[in-house]
């Protein structure tokens, strides 16, 4: 019966996300940056482009050409 606890112990610990990594969330708001025709920049948006939102929790912006 031990053994038992034990394998499930360790399944749980191997499928909780890992911390920093926003997961189903940061992919979302990747997908969301596409469709909005935007790009995902990791410091910043270039001099032509304008912010339109975040693409992950850690601070990569989503920038487009402005109009």
């Amino acid at each position: 019966m031990r053994v038992c606890q034990l394998l499930f112990a360790l399944l749980f610990l191997f499928l909780l996300p890992v911390p920093g990594n926003g997961g189903i969330i940061s992919g979302l708001q990747k997908y969301y940056c596409k469709i909005r025709s935007g790009r995902c920049a990791l410091i910043g948006c270039l001099p032509k482009e304008e912010q339109i939102g975040r693409c992950s929790l850690s601070g990569r912006k989503c920038c487009r050409k402005k109009k």
